[in-house]
């Protein structure tokens, strides 16, 4: 561990572990770049249909709120739930016409964006519960009282119909590709097991090789991949969202109930395996540990296996095999000659080995039967 800095208390940035950190941050990045490319394309392409709608077809001089309004309510991801891009092409559109309105009776000033932000704010309150609504309601109201010369254009009036049409492209580019709600869930499903299971194959290198380095940079590897966990649970959080506003995907909510119930294991499997990085740290600074090595590989494997299984929707007995052979060995006792280090893993990987069989379909009670007693 580095010397903490003279005068400061503090311990200098270990530059093996912020490489790890950002490997990790890097290849979440990755991820989210490929899962975004089609949304961003599809709402870079809706802006600028909406742009030439209104200034062609309606022929508006520099329609600037029609791409706005489109690029807000379609944004870059691919969770484009109907009810939330009308409720941000609503609030675009309102914030505009009242911006407009409060122009045109009192003019541009400091006094002025505060007030019809004030008046936008508690009308969108007034007429809906969203945030979002709220929010662009305010925004739009102050670009317009901000910039009064965008509203002098076309004579002082129309923006908000520039708005309308940005709007109404966008909730077309919406509702003609709803997507599958189960398929990001999913992603990330296998994004985060497979986090661990990277985890614990750094885990199991540094016991094999008597190694704690390479134990700590699997501890700042799994607290680098909290974002990936994260945004599983917000993309569940708008899966449930989508599955109860839309008749036609009710028939998903099983589907993403299984998909929350995983969430809940996998978050509990990552604490645990951060728990076994602290501990594997430990044991490997008394020396090499082979055993209990080869027991976290094999779990790794499983988890990788697993991970793959979720993310393709495909069986998986594969993984639950791996697991039900691996649990078998996981007898405390049998590793106490090794010392109470090395001993002080093995709970912890029957605990993990738990949840990951719960995953493979299993009940708690059924996953417990696999761990040999004592």
């Amino acid at each position: 561990m580095s010397p903490p800095r003279a005068g400061t208390g503090r311990h200098a940035p270990d530059p093996r572990e912020l490489w790890v950190v950002v490997t990790v941050r890097v290849r979440a990045g990755a991820r989210r770049v490929r899962r975004s490319a089609f949304p961003v394309l599809s709402a870079a392409v809706a802006a600028a249909v909406a742009f030439w709608v209104s200034g062609e077809v309606l022929g508006h001089e520099a329609p600037i709120f029609a791409p706005i309004a489109a690029w807000v309510c379609l944004g870059f991801s691919a969770d484009r739930q109907l009810r939330r891009v009308a409720e941000l092409g609503a609030g675009v559109t309102l914030g505009v016409v009242m911006g407009e309105v409060f122009l045109a009776l009192f003019g541009s000033g400091p006094v002025q964006i505060g007030a019809v932000l004030v008046i936008a704010g508690l009308s969108a309150r007034f007429l809906d519960r969203g945030q979002l609504f709220t929010m662009q309601a305010g925004v739009q109201g102050l670009v317009l009282v901000g910039m009064p010369a965008l509203a002098a254009l076309d004579g002082g009036f129309g923006r908000w119909t520039d708005a309308l049409v940005g709007a109404a492209i966008a909730l077309v580019v919406a509702a003609a590709a709803p997507g599958d709600v189960r398929r990001r869930p999913r992603e990330l499903a296998r994004a985060s097991i497979g986090e661990i299971a990277q985890m614990l194959q750094s885990v199991a290198a540094a016991l094999r090789d008597g190694d704690p380095q390479r134990a700590a940079d699997a501890l700042a590897q799994g607290r680098g991949s909290q974002p990936v966990l994260d945004e599983w649970e917000s993309a569940l959080r708008n899966a449930r969202e989508s599955v109860r506003l839309s008749p036609a995907l009710r028939r998903e909510s099983g589907s993403v109930a299984e998909l929350a119930r995983a969430w809940t294991l996998v978050d509990r499997a990552m604490r645990n395996a951060r728990v076994i990085a602290r501990r594997a740290h430990a044991a490997a600074a008394d020396g090499a540990e082979p055993e209990v090595a080869d027991l976290v590989a094999q779990v790794a494997q499983a988890l990788h296996d697993l991970g793959a299984a979720i993310g393709q929707e495909a069986p998986t007995d594969k993984a639950r095999a791996e697991l039900v052979a691996v649990a078998a060995e996981l007898r405390p006792e049998r590793f106490a000659p090794q010392g109470w280090r090395a001993q002080t893993v093995v709970p912890l990987l029957r605990s993990l080995v738990v949840d990951a069989l719960q995953l493979t379909g299993m009940t708690l009670s059924e996953a417990g039967k696999q761990l040999p007693e004592g």
